[in-house]
């Protein structure tokens, strides 16, 4: 099944149980907001979504505590589950995903290397965030990232 089928179908549920969704995204840069907002019926159920690229922004706009960005940095299940409760929070959204990676092709390390990413996704009832690894170069890393996200969602929306 292709990404842009999977979106209308969550887009379809959401806006059946008249349910919203909003992102927080970093190393994706947007693109998950993007996918969404090409499929027809996302004004329906997309609140809003924030690209926080920056510890700055993360901190300012998020919440993410210091604490968290200075202890286990910004690509870390930690943060992301915090990305998750601020833009919840934020927008007001019944959903959300939030992003938080390495894409590349520099910014690893031993401990992170490339392609190290974190996704989050946040129901009325559940949070979880997954640690992933993808291969590939920067564009692969945020387009795997992205689709993982959307296909996580639409696992959680199944059941």
């Amino acid at each position: 099944m292709n990404i842009k089928h999977i979106i209308e179908k969550i887009i379809l549920e959401l806006s059946q149980e008249n349910q919203t969704i909003s992102f927080a995204e970093s190393c994706t840069g947007g693109r998950i907001a993007s996918a969404f907002t090409s499929v027809s019926g996302s004004s329906k159920i997309l609140n809003g979504s924030c690209v926080t690229y920056s510890n700055e922004i993360k901190h300012n706009w998020l919440g993410v505590s210091r604490e968290t960005l200075d202890n286990y940095g910004a690509v870390s299940q930690k943060c992301v589950y915090e990305m998750l409760d601020g833009i919840k929070a934020m927008a007001n959204s019944n959903y959300a995903l939030a992003v938080s990676g390495v894409a590349g092709p520099t910014g690893g390390t031993e401990l992170k290397p490339v392609g190290t990413v974190y996704i989050g996704v946040l129901t009325p009832t559940k949070k979880v965030v997954y640690k992933s690894h993808f291969e590939g170069n920067r564009e692969e890393i945020q387009v795997k990232s992205t689709i993982f996200a959307i296909e996580k969602l639409a696992n959680f929306l199944k059941k």
